[in-house]
């Protein structure tokens, strides 16, 4: 069998972006279990309550539900449990130093695998205000009107 490439996303967190302002984004491997992995394949998890914690100088994926495996038996996973992240000594003690300044959290903003490989995107992210996001709508609003309106030019209907 050929081994896979590429990249396959699995699962986006698509309201992480629209709650939270990205810093800085870094990707990390994942400890998973067989049954995760298989269920993984299947497409069948959600980043919607997830989120990163930092314990004993190692980060940790929470809340994430990754859906028990159709075909597992008594060996199958938790659907919610703590899963371990693998970053660089380096990555870690730069999250620690953020965090411990306060404001800033840490949300996962994509699941996927690349070269077969189980990854996730986890981004160093400040809350929005309310405002924020009503002027990040406004914003995408205005540049879609723009396009637009630069289509109907182009084609001469105006």
């Amino acid at each position: 069998m050929p081994r896979e490439t590429g990249r396959k996303v699995i699962a986006s967190n698509r309201k992480a972006r629209h709650d939270y302002t990205v810093l800085d984004t870094f990707e990390a491997g994942i400890v998973l279990t067989g049954t995760e992995v298989k269920s993984l394949r299947a497409g069948r998890a959600s980043l919607v309550d997830g989120y990163a914690t930092i314990r004993d100088n190692e980060v940790y994926l929470e809340g994430v539900h990754i859906a028990e495996y159709f075909e597992g038996t008594w060996t199958n996973h938790a659907p919610r449990r703590r899963r371990k992240l693998l970053l660089h000594r380096m990555e870690i003690n730069r999250l620690i130093g953020k965090i411990k300044e306060g404001g800033v959290t840490l949300v996962p903003l994509q699941m996927y695998f690349s070269d077969g490989r189980a990854k996730v995107e986890i981004a160093l992210a400040r809350g929005k205000k309310e405002y924020d996001k009503r002027q990040d709508l406004a914003k995408r609003d205005a540049s879609k009107e723009i396009a637009r309106e630069m289509g109907r030019r182009i084609k001469g209907r105006r």
